[in-house]
């Protein structure tokens, strides 16, 4: 055998097994790492093809608290905090109209479902959890999640958008609330909604 045979040869087995020794390792390692987290389904680079847009929507929400309308009820409140001036732990379940317009009759693109805590002691400060839920068009089936704190007296409130589903997963954004119409007196009000979100 030549010499520069023999050594080809020899660099070849050599990097044979310098790859076996590697694939070895790896394996072992993706198999610990595997064993560890076997709740982990898949894991992968999202494509990086995909573009996140940011759309800004106006709506209307609709709520009636009190009347044969009524959209927002009363669940649960603390015996010794009936008397208070912030409603404090007071609770309420809503399914309320989302609407393109502040007009009662203004088209109907959804609801807005959840609840509302008075967690203001000392002001009217409430926690807000509700979906934006898409009736209408090629929303239709889509949700918007909103999670946050609304001072309901301010002028201009700021509630984060923390998810949502269909043509909304991954949202994120915010969404500032504007009291449009408040009447106490047949316990009816209208919020303008300026929703930011960014999707795919």
């Amino acid at each position: 055998m030549l010499p520069s045979m023999a050594t080809s040869m020899f660099s070849s087995d050599l990097l044979l097994l310098l790859f076996l020794c590697w694939a070895t390792t790896s394996t072992l390692v993706t198999s610990s790492e595997q064993g560890n987290n076997n709740y982990l389904i898949s894991s992968h680079i999202v494509s990086h093809a995909a573009v996140e847009k940011q759309s800004h929507f106006r709506f209307y929400w609709h709520e009636w608290i009190r009347g044969s309308n009524q959209t927002a009820v009363s669940i649960a409140q603390a015996p010794e905090f009936k008397k208070s001036l912030t409603n404090f732990s007071k609770v309420f379940v809503l399914d309320d109209p989302l609407r393109t317009g502040p007009d009662e009759n203004s088209k109907l693109v959804g609801k807005v479902q959840g609840f509302d805590v008075a967690a203001g002691l000392y002001k009217l400060e409430l926690l807000v959890a509700v979906n934006f839920v898409f009736t209408d068009g090629e929303y239709n089936g889509s949700t918007i999640a909103v999670f946050g704190h609304n001072e309901a007296l301010t002028t201009v409130r700021e509630l984060p958008i923390v998810g949502g589903s269909g043509l909304f997963r991954f949202a994120r954004g915010y969404v500032q609330l504007r009291t449009n119409l408040f009447d106490q007196k047949i316990g009816y009000a209208v919020l303008e909604c300026n929703v930011f979100v960014n999707h795919y």
